[in-house]
């Protein structure tokens, strides 16, 4: 392809002559988009369905808009998404109004969204559908779920508006029915704040302490609202409200529109009443049905012990007039002791007597005096054997003692400190081993010389340290000449031994 050398293209872009197109910046162009864009579509409503909904840490949302061929995205800032009147999420249809705008920073366009309504009432049905589906499939609305009520609560927490006709009609069925303890959590009950202040008053009162706080916590609690549109009652189906009655541990009664009226916090709580005073009822008996049960039950009471003390008066009589006479029963047992006192009396005489004749068989058999000269006959003949064979012991033992004696001489000539005596000395190192050689001194450097009287210590080098005072040799038991035999092993006189 060939061009006028004159539009030939080139390294460097050309300005032709007479030419007032400078060319524009990227921010320039995208400035210019944007200003086009919004001038031309500064107001605009658009109906679509919320997908890929996102609420970012700062609190603005980000989703897109869309139907079955185009798409948008959008976005909602914080101030606005504070003042929805419901919670958006995927697959709910909705009307946005706001403008279209840019975003230079990514070459897009988007709808800057001021408020967003869903789309007809079908869109409504259909968002809360999807949204009971979702809750029922977490098992909130689960039968195993709910909690029994109590018969007859101390304290009744009642969350509704405070100025409504509903707690007006709550406080008048109750002191109708049984006067009770209750306490009113303020919430707003219709628009944009009613939902996040109905979850609130449900975990705060869960919340309170079982005792001891300064407010005593509810036995019950009671959520109520009037009858009204489903927009008007829309706060009761956010999910906020349906999760905060779920959890909640204190038996809940949901009491929200008239009875033909279904919210998603009915399926989640305990009990459904159909009406605000419905629920009143539900809540506790009828004082006076109460009081006549009671006096009821203590009539057929008192009647039943009668009649029980009637029969049991009957049975006595019946049972004293079986009875025998007492005079009979004592007369045969007094007749019994008295026959038993004579039988122990002749046993008594009869063994008395039968011991007497076998001490007397025995006191003949029994010789004294020859029992005794047996005996002193038997050991006067082991007195003599042991006078017989005394010398044979004294033998023995003489014998064993000039052994002893032998041993103890050869023994004291022995002993290492016997030639201390004689002028001689015996060399030990500092742990108390004797010395033996000269090089063992050597090595040892310091050793101590003992003597019969004493012990010095002394260096090999030749100086000798100053002489301590005579002390007992250490390590050596003390010498005794023996002045006469060892005591013998046997000089008991009772010991006997063989030659």
């Amino acid at each position: 392809m060939s061009f006028p050398e004159d539009e030939a293209p080139g390294l460097l872009a050309k300005s032709a002559a007479g030419d007032n197109a400078a060319p524009l910046s990227v921010s320039d162009l995208s400035g210019a988009l944007k200003r086009t864009v919004e001038d031309a579509f500064g107001h605009v409503r658009v109906r679509g369905e919320i997908s890929g909904w996102k609420r970012a840490a700062s609190g603005h949302c980000y989703f897109t808009l869309k139907d079955e061929n185009a798409c948008i995205d959008a976005v909602l800032w914080r101030g606005q998404s504070q003042r929805l009147a419901f919670s958006p999420e995927d697959g709910a249809e909705v009307i946005a109004t706001g403008k279209v705008t840019t975003y230079p920073g990514r070459s897009k366009y988007q709808i800057s969204v001021t408020s967003l309504e869903l789309a007809g009432e079908g869109a409504l049905m259909a968002l809360l559908e999807k949204r009971k589906r979702a809750l029922a499939a977490e098992g909130l609305f689960a039968s195993e779920r709910k909690k029994d009520l109590p018969y007859l609560p101390r304290v009744i927490g009642v969350v509704t508006s405070p100025t409504g006709a509903v707690i007006r009609d709550i406080l008048h069925r109750l002191e109708d029915r049984f006067p009770t303890h209750v306490l009113v959590w303020p919430v707003p009950v219709q628009g944009e704040a009613a939902a996040p202040a109905v979850a609130s008053a449900i975990r705060g009162f869960d919340a309170l302490p079982a005792s001891g706080g300064r407010v005593p916590r509810p036995d019950l609690l009671i959520v109520a609202r009037g009858g009204g549109s489903i927009e008007d009652l829309w706060a009761f189906n956010e999910e906020a409200v349906v999760r905060a009655a779920a959890d909640c541990s204190i038996p809940l009664i949901s009491a929200v529109g008239h009875e033909t009226d279904v919210t998603l916090i009915d399926h989640a709580a305990d009990r459904r009443a159909p009406t605000p005073t419905a629920a009143a009822e539900m809540a506790v008996p009828v004082r006076r049905d109460l009081v006549a049960f009671v006096g009821d039950l203590a009539q057929r009471a008192g009647k039943g012990l009668s009649r029980r003390l009637d029969r049991s008066a009957e049975r006595f009589a019946l049972a004293a007039e079986r009875l025998p006479e007492p005079a009979s029963l004592v007369d045969q047992r007094e007749q019994r002791v008295d026959e038993l006192t004579r039988r122990l009396g002749q046993g008594l005489s009869g063994q008395l007597f039968k011991a007497g004749g076998r001490l007397a068989e025995w006191t003949g058999r029994l010789d004294a005096g020859r029992l005794l000269g047996k005996r002193a006959r038997e050991g006067e003949a082991r007195l003599l054997e042991l006078v017989r064979r005394m010398p044979r012991a004294d033998r023995y033992l003489a014998a064993r003692s000039e052994r002893l004696a032998s041993l103890w001489r050869l023994a004291d000539l022995a002993h290492p400190e016997r030639p201390l005596d004689r002028g001689f000395a015996r060399v030990s190192a500092g742990d108390g081993a004797s010395v033996t050689s000269a090089e063992a001194a050597r090595r040892a450097v310091e050793v101590t010389l003992h003597f019969r009287d004493g012990s010095v210590d002394a260096r090999t080098d030749g100086a000798a340290s100053a002489a301590k005072a005579p002390v007992a040799p250490r390590g050596r038991r003390p010498y005794r000449t023996p002045s006469a035999p060892q005591p013998g092993l046997f000089d008991d006189p009772g010991a006997q031994g063989d030659d």
